[in-house]
């Protein structure tokens, strides 16, 4: 069958350890571009791990990380991991917003220190990706004045600002109370529905069927599963995963 889908960032063989523990090993994993991917499973597995590798956080013992079609785990491609980064936005567990800074201040500083935007083009990009988080009256509030749901979507329009070609979420939403987890979700579900590509690291199971297109399960440093959502959550699994999805969701 014919598609029309263009892979961004493909993932082959990775193999990474820390010390003598190896934590992901061989794993394959493709990113879709204006897709979901959703990497889920239990603590302890390489989710994030994996995740950092992406966005060169984490240097790799072997394997290939392509993206648009360049290996960029080389050595001399490693030299410009700040241009990848641009391309490939992390949003971490807790804000990481800089508690000096306004909102709008937060936003707008990368665009305009790194990528030069003038400083009235940041601001008036800035409001309007307030306006997509749906906080547009938190321009000119204080990070600590913010809820913990209200920073985390600070954040994700600070991601957003750079403009970059994937969205990578590190567990959003774990170091929210629960009242705080929807709205956060609901603004990765809107991107997912407009069409970012995304990958995101989460316990969220109702986030994984809402907006996934394709669910990864990884168990000790391994992908078990890779399968379209409706597979994941309705079809035939094995057994490790099984265990997984009954312990998660009854």
């Amino acid at each position: 069958m014919k598609t029309d889908t263009v892979s961004l960032l493909d993932i082959q063989r990775l193999n990474k350890s820390f010390g003598d523990k190896p934590v992901l090993k061989n794993v394959d994993v493709n990113v879709e571009q204006g897709k979901t991917l959703v990497i889920v499973g239990p603590s302890g597995s390489g989710k994030s791990t994996l995740l950092r590798c992406m966005n060169l956080l984490e240097p790799i013992e072997s394997g290939v990380i392509t993206f648009e079609g360049r290996d960029i785990a080389t050595p001399e491609a490693r030299r410009e991991a700040w241009r990848f980064r641009q391309e490939m936005a992390m949003v971490f567990q807790h804000f990481e917003l800089f508690p000096h800074l306004s909102v709008i201040d937060n936003i707008m500083l990368a665009p305009v220190k790194i990528k030069g935007v003038p400083k009235a083009q940041a601001r008036q990009k800035a409001l309007e990706l307030l306006e997509r988080v749906r906080i547009p009256d938190k321009a000119n509030a204080w990070p600590e004045e913010l809820s913990g749901g209200q920073q985390q979507r600070v954040a994700i329009a600070r991601a957003l600002a750079m403009e970059p070609r994937v969205m990578l979420f590190d567990e959003p939403t774990s170091a929210l109370d629960p009242e705080m987890i929807k709205e956060v979700l609901d603004v990765m579900t809107e991107l997912s529905d407009q069409g970012m590509t995304s990958v995101v690291v989460t316990h969220e199971m109702s986030f994984a069927r809402r907006a996934a297109h394709r669910v990864v399960f990884m168990a000790d440093g391994e992908v078990v599963e890779n399968l379209p959502t409706d597979q994941f959550f309705g079809g035939e699994v094995k057994p490790r995963t099984r265990q997984f999805l009954d312990q998660i969701l009854h």
